[in-house]
């Protein structure tokens, strides 16, 4: 059997609106300078906390950091009631045909995400994905990406060796994930990360478009 792992945001989804509307509310809740939108996209795919503690001013206290974390939830939940939500933000063009082909090609899927249980879970309704994944990792249960352990984890659960498994997204915390965890890592150019930080950071393979990744493993 092999495994594709795939990150959410910026890889499966384009939220990006959602992200940085929900940061820039934080911020102001709490009277700080919202960070720009560039800095805020490159934080996407980290827990909250570790996301939170690059973009607050250096001389903030971990309850402000605490407190940062709450905001944003808050804030997203705001979002998510009033646009719609994750039924709101697209698919990337392709994402939905490459799952159905690796699965018609007896791939096992599998998710790999900064984003809690709850936000992955309101994904797989809007969009009707939830069937195409035999395991999913989320921030509520592991150390923040790049740390290995939601690669592990997905490998453990599915019976997969790390040589017939790949991780796909488009963050250097992804690709970091993936050379960790010893799995080829691929990234892809239309999500929050150059392409060129992408390659520094170990990926075997770079995607301008999703139609490439099936043709690429098989």
């Amino acid at each position: 059997m092999k495994l594709a792992i795939f990150d959410m945001d910026g890889t499966l989804i384009d939220s990006q609106a959602l992200i940085v509307g929900a940061m820039v509310s934080a911020f102001q809740r709490l009277d700080m300078l919202p960070p720009t939108r560039a800095d805020i996209l490159s934080i996407v795919g980290l827990s909250l906390p570790q996301a939170m503690d690059r973009l607050a001013p250096a001389n903030v206290t971990p309850d402000a950091i605490a407190a940062l974390v709450d905001a944003y939830r808050t804030a997203f939940i705001a979002l998510r009631a009033e646009t719609g939500g994750e039924a709101s933000v697209p698919l990337y063009p392709g994402a939905l045909d490459a799952l159905g082909a690796l699965a018609a090609q007896g791939w096992l899927l599998g998710v790999a995400t900064g984003k809690a249980r709850r936000g992955v879970d309101h994904v797989f309704a809007a969009h009707g994905l939830g069937h195409f994944f035999s395991t999913v990792q989320t921030a509520d249960g592991h150390p923040s990406k790049p740390h290995p352990s939601m690669i592990e984890t997905a490998l453990f659960e599915t019976g997969v060796a790390p040589s017939d498994a790949i991780m796909i997204g488009d963050t250097t915390f992804d690709i970091e994930m993936g050379c960790a965890a010893g799995v080829r890592s691929i990234g892809v150019t239309w999500g929050y990360h150059p392409e060129a930080q992408l390659r520094q950071a170990g990926a075997s393979d770079i995607l301008t478009h999703f139609d490439e990744l099936v043709p690429l493993l098989t």
